[in-house]
């Protein structure tokens, strides 16, 4: 019996292309797009990549992985202006703090800040 060159799974939909005794799926990864990936898409990509594989497979075969880690960046940049916004006003960090003792402006903000990131990583990144 001779075997066909080339077949699809009705299952998956998968084409397969005979290549010597074997049948390989005819995958390939493609870029759409062209994102800028910022520090907390790139620390999503570490994590799902160590601990979610099955997210990171899917997202990679299926050509979604820049397009998921930009939506992810952008969110958390979003999310970290506005609670480091939100946190100053509660604080009452203002800009008359900064202009009258600068070193205390730049520590609480700081303190803010690594705050807000905090949350960012538990509640976007690390999940």
């Amino acid at each position: 019996m001779e075997l066909k060159k080339e077949y699809i799974d009705e299952k998956t939909e998968i084409a397969y292309t005979l290549k010597g005794n074997y049948y390989f799926p005819n995958l390939s990864i493609t870029k759409d797009r062209n994102f800028t990936i910022g520090r907390y898409g790139k620390a999503r990509l570490r994590y799902i990549k160590q601990y979610n594989k099955v997210l990171y497979n899917n997202l990679l075969l299926n050509g979604k992985l820049d397009t998921y880690l930009h939506s992810i960046d952008m969110k958390c940049n979003t999310v970290l202006e506005s609670l480091i916004t939100k946190l100053a006003k509660q604080e009452n960090v203002t800009e008359d703090l900064k202009a009258s003792y600068q070193l205390e402006w730049v520590t609480r903000m700081n303190n803010i800040k690594n705050r807000a990131e905090e949350i960012i990583y538990n509640e976007y990144v690390y999940i």
